[in-house]
């Protein structure tokens, strides 16, 4: 190296092929390749599809790994020895090029780099975006120096501590952050129904017979941004269109981040994502978590925000339309409560979480070294 100098540290990024782990794993990519670093990406075939956001210079190492979750008996019986060739291959590669610490994201493909950081002992942490760590971040939890936690609070196991880092949120998200919040009154308010993409028909089915069933003075200055599973696009635009609901119901809202700024009340999922967006930007929101999520994580996502008193939590086995018609209308018609639920959310929220991991990843090298 010319002049002596020390090349960059490199940091080897873990992560699953899902938004909800290739995303925040983007994230702190972006900003350790500003802050000088070698950052390099491992994952499977299914996430290396998923890595085009990522810097051109991260290189995306495939490794071998598989998940018990899918395929038949046979394919199930490999697993382990797939995952024991990711670990080997993982080992080795670690052995030539010494990563200066390894942030796994959660997912089967995060196995192979993260247990060839214990077996070479190199510095490591994970993240975890839900309230309940999944089940790979689980079997590492006693295994790494340090735990972000994407949503607070985050139950974990015994001994075992983490730091509230938050979710990080894409840049559009960040540039709404804390946008003046305007109460409901009589005058034209926004709700936004935002449904994942799992599960999402029963907010279809319920929502606009919760939203008819409002009182007239508040139906008729109500415009609604309803996202929809594309089956059910139709049904639900001509349900509100018959009852002379101003509403936009489509698949997808590239402008969400707009939309969030703009309303009154949300009414969304609890997914760890759309939870860290409502709290950035600060808005009232009812949750509905998906009954059938994993370990019932979604529940534990929404905690947070419904113990800050930001957010109305509706189990879904207790969701119908009179019970969502009365929660709209109790915010709808209250706009001090509504003014005190959108500052709470934004004092859950966590803008800086991208910032906060850095911190992590850099206090974590500076305590090995």
């Amino acid at each position: 190296m010319a002049g002596g100098a020390k090349p960059a540290p490199l940091l080897l990024i873990a992560a699953g092929g899902t938004g909800g782990h290739m995303f925040p794993a983007q994230a702190l990519a972006e900003a350790m390749v500003r802050r000088g670093w070698r950052v390099k990406l491992s994952t499977d075939a299914r996430g290396a599809r998923y890595a085009g956001g990522f810097p051109h210079v991260v290189e995306v190492v495939q490794v071998a790994s598989a998940t018990f979750a899918r395929g038949g008996v046979l394919a199930r019986a490999l697993v382990p020895f797939r995952i024991l060739g990711g670990v080997m291959t993982a080992v080795l590669a670690m052995w030539r090029d010494k990563p200066a610490v390894v942030v796994g994201f959660g997912g089967y493909p995060t196995i192979p780099a993260l247990a060839a950081a214990v077996v070479t002992g190199r510095p490591r942490m994970i993240h975890e975006q839900n309230g309940i760590l999944g089940r790979v971040n689980r079997a590492f939890a006693t295994r790494v120096g340090k735990i972000a936690c994407g949503t607070w609070p985050t139950a974990l196991p015994a001994g075992v501590e983490g730091v509230h880092t938050g979710n990080p949120v894409r840049a559009a998200v960040l540039e709404r952050a804390g946008a003046p919040y305007i109460p409901p009154g009589d005058y034209p308010m926004s709700l936004v129904v935002i449904g994942g993409s799992q599960g999402a028909r029963i907010l279809s089915d319920v929502v606009p017979a919760a939203v008819i069933a409002l009182p007239e003075a508040l139906r008729r200055n109500l415009r609604v941004a309803h996202q929809a599973r594309e089956e059910d696009v139709e049904r639900v635009s001509t349900a509100y269109g018959q009852a002379g609901i101003r509403a936009e119901v489509q698949p997808f809202f590239a402008d969400i981040p707009r939309r969030l700024s703009e309303a009154q009340l949300v009414i969304s999922r609890a997914g760890a994502s759309s939870i860290a967006d409502i709290s950035v930007v600060g808005r009232p929101s009812i949750l509905i978590p998906f009954a059938a999520a994993v370990a019932d994580h979604q529940s534990a996502n929404a905690r947070g925000l419904v113990e800050a008193q930001a957010a109305i939590l509706i189990p879904e086995g207790k969701l119908d339309a009179s019970v969502l018609e009365a929660q709209i209308a109790s915010v709808l018609t209250n706009p001090d409560a509504a003014v005190r639920m959108a500052h709470a959310a934004l004092g859950y929220g966590r803008a800086d979480a991208t910032g906060r991991l850095v911190e992590m990843v850099e206090a974590l090298v500076e305590k090995e070294t």
